[in-house]
């Protein structure tokens, strides 16, 4: 099972990619990736997630194939 996820804006920086396929395993949720993929314990709630195109929460279950994109804070005027 293999999950691809994006790194958008400072993630990406701060990452030094922006984008890669990830193993997964049934029943793995959108915290388990982000864990797996920062070796973060705990999703921050200020991190927006969409998979497939759809915002998400950190328990939300992932499948294979999904695409799990992960947004920092946005700011403007």
């Amino acid at each position: 099972m293999s999950i691809t996820v994006k790194y958008f804006a400072r993630l990406r920086e701060q990452l030094g990619r922006s984008e890669e396929q990830l193993p997964a395993t049934a029943g793995d949720s959108v915290g388990a990736i982000w864990k797996a993929a920062t070796g973060t314990e705990q999703l921050p709630d200020s991190i927006l997630v969409a998979v497939n195109l759809s915002y998400a929460k950190a328990d939300t279950p992932v499948q294979d194939g999904d695409e799990v994109g992960f947004f920092p804070p946005v700011t403007g005027g």
